[in-house]
């Protein structure tokens, strides 16, 4: 099944379930995040906030029930396609996970080199997120030369770079002291109010009451409330 229609959900689970390696990450999931909301999701460490972001970015496949990301079903979608899936996502974690061999500007351009993206259009469009993330003038710098936040700003560059639909954001702020914590919210916010869907996952309450959105709590493996 493939569906266009995005008002029944950007994202949406249907009694969707994971078992991974070997124990019940995730059951009886019935969820739905719409084309550009702001969700974060909340829940106690292994409670199944990162089981649930690795079935939508299909780094996992539901061992039961099915979800549709965009216009795409696991139902239906075969694994040689994920790829399409992909990049319609944008994907933070809470590690940065930039090459720390390259600079700024090549882990910015990496994804798009990947996607065979012509290299005057990778020159704009990674100038563009440099300078919609405040770090023109880093573009030159390796990551052991920016500073955490920095580092996490970059990191929302490369997942941005592709324009995605949905951006999802794991702990991206987990590593940052609380001032730039905020900065960090602040901004993607912004990307947010530009249209893209994010979903943060988050264990700083301050966050919650300074930046109120509706907010998904998973708790040993299911939605408690949303």
């Amino acid at each position: 099944m493939e569906s266009n229609d995005f008002n029944q959900g950007m994202i949406q689970f249907f009694n969707t379930a994971l078992t991974y390696q070997g124990k019940q990450a995730l059951s009886d999931i019935n969820l739905k995040i719409e084309k550009g909301e702001f969700v974060y999701l909340i829940g106690p460490s292994g409670s199944g906030k990162t089981s649930l972001l690795k079935l939508i970015y299909l780094e996992e496949f539901p061992s039961d029930g099915s979800l549709t990301v965009s216009e795409f079903d696991t139902v239906s979608l075969k694994k040689r396609h994920i790829h399409k899936l992909r990049r319609k996502l944008g994907i933070v974690f809470q590690d940065f996970k930039l090459l720390p061999d390259r600079s700024v500007f090549d882990n910015i351009a990496f994804i798009l080199k990947v996607t065979g993206t012509r290299q005057k259009d990778i020159e704009r469009k990674v100038e563009k997120v440099l300078d919609q993330v405040g770090l023109s003038d880093k573009r030159d710098k390796k990551p052991n030369e920016l500073s955490g936040g920095e580092q996490q700003r970059i990191a929302i560059a490369r997942a941005i770079v592709n324009e995605p639909y949905i951006l999802l954001a794991d702990e991206p702020t987990g590593n940052l002291d609380p001032k730039v914590s905020e900065e960090i919210v602040e901004l993607l916010l912004k990307i947010n109010a530009m249209g893209t869907a994010v979903l943060m996952t988050t264990h700083d309450h301050t966050i919650l009451e300074k930046y109120p959105k509706r907010i998904i709590e998973i708790e040993h493996g299911k939605v408690i409330a949303s």
